[in-house]
């Protein structure tokens, strides 16, 4: 990957990875079950996708709606199978009934994913108390992103929290890029863009038909020429 700002763009299928990746995406993320907010996808549909482009791949692990880890063993079996047909990049993060970080779930899964690199999903935006999460992982190995809008809300009442945390890049518990999405618009990237944030993730935006409709290079294109100013 360039020093060039990062676009990632949720995929779902062959068709969607490669609409993406010629449109500009710089990785993508690749999910199924959108009603579910993406669930993780299957080990044949992993395979599909990492033969159909070379962009880097973060597959979800994360089984069910919600941010409650459930079954930790099916989800542990799920990262070997994943591992073992070749994915090297993975997205997750679970929280406990009172807002606070899983670290068992956290600690079991990224025990399997060996040095990987992955990103916390947007469990950060319904923590009981963001810095002290970011605090607690912090020390975990391969963690290099927080995908965030900054507020669970989405972007638009996240924005003052977003700029906040990049004030603090570098920083014990800032270390970690932040990975801007969730109710992210075009309009958004100017202000965002302002406060030095460098990486953005669309999902919606790349499907100007909707989620029953594919990716479409030509809205990714947008964007990256968006973010590149």
């Amino acid at each position: 990957m360039t020093d060039r700002a990062v676009l990632e763009v949720i995929a779902l299928d062959e068709e969607d990875a490669v609409a993406a990746q010629t449109g500009g995406a710089d990785r993508l993320e690749l999910v199924t079950d959108m009603a579910a907010d993406g669930l993780t996808p299957s080990t044949a549909s992993f395979a599909a996708i990492r033969a159909a482009v070379d962009i880097p791949l973060r597959v979800m692990l994360r089984l069910a709606d919600g941010f409650a880890a459930g079954d930790v063993d099916a989800l542990v079996g799920r990262a070997e199978e994943l591992r073992s047909a070749g994915a090297t990049e993975f997205v997750l993060g679970f929280l406990t009934p009172d807002g606070e970080p899983d670290l068992v779930a956290v600690e079991r899964l990224i025990a399997v994913l060996d040095g990987c690199h992955w990103t916390f999903h947007r469990a950060i935006d319904r923590a009981a108390d963001r810095d002290g999460l970011r605090k607690l992982l912090a020390d975990l190995p391969g963690l290099d992103t927080y995908l965030t809008a900054g507020a669970a809300t989405g972007v638009d009442d996240g924005l003052p929290t977003l700029r906040a945390e990049a004030a603090h890049a570098g920083e014990p518990g800032y270390e970690a890029r932040i990975l801007v999405g969730g109710g992210l618009r075009l309009d958004h990237l100017p202000a965002l863009r302002a406060a030095g944030l460098t990486a953005f993730h669309i999902g919606g935006a790349a499907r100007p038909r909707g989620w029953t409709h594919p990716v479409a290079a030509e809205a990714v294109r947008t964007w990256r020429e968006a973010i590149d100013g």
